[in-house]
């Protein structure tokens, strides 16, 4: 690659990770600002404890997300399909975190209720994440995918069954489990794959 082709795609990622970043810093925004919401007024909306870990996990992830797409600079070539996919992933990620908190809730309507209402779009876009996901796994090449391992295939197959389950059922121990251990798993994956992004 010439000085100038290294120098055009660097400026080109640029322009796509400033797009990444808006979407990303919405979606922050977005959870930190129903966050406080909650902290100001903690009696205007019972809150629930499930529903405030997936607010966790989508926070962990969205940060997830903004560090480890940044194994997008090395990629060679850049299309406008590639740019679209990444982003539509990106966008994903933002409507996932606007169905976690609602711009309002009704009079005397709590976060549990809120909850298992908006369980099927959740988890139905969760599991469509996961599935998205392996899409922006392969495009960062194949010695990217393999030095994740098999345990990525598993991990993500396990979070597409275990939404799914989730869209289907209003066990609350089930909703639980599944949100403490999601989040704890998403807390070891970051730390043992992405400490330090080569």
């Amino acid at each position: 690659m010439h000085a100038a082709d290294s120098a055009s795609h660097a400026n080109l990622y640029i322009h796509v990770r400033i797009l990444l970043g808006m979407v990303v810093g919405l979606g922050l925004t977005h959870l930190l600002r129903h966050a406080a919401r909650i902290i100001e007024r903690p009696r205007a909306h019972a809150v629930y404890a499930v529903h405030l870990l997936w607010a966790g996990f989508m926070f962990v992830y969205l940060l997830h997300f903004w560090w480890w797409q940044f194994s997008l600079s090395h990629q060679a070539y850049w299309s406008f399909n590639l740019y679209l996919y990444v982003t539509l992933y990106a966008l994903l990620l933002y409507l996932l975190c606007a169905l976690v908190f609602p711009e309002s809730l009704a009079e005397g309507v709590g976060y549990r209720e809120y909850y298992y209402g908006r369980r099927r779009w959740f988890f139905g876009l969760l599991a469509l994440m996961f599935v998205v996901d392996v899409g922006d796994t392969l495009i960062k090449g194949t010695a990217y995918v393999q030095q994740l391992g098999p345990e990525y295939w598993v991990r993500n197959t396990v979070f597409v069954l275990a939404s799914l389950v989730a869209v289907a059922t209003r066990n609350p121990r089930y909703h639980g489990m599944f949100a403490v251990a999601a989040l704890l798993y998403e807390l070891s994956w970051i730390w043992r794959r992405y400490e330090i992004l080569a």
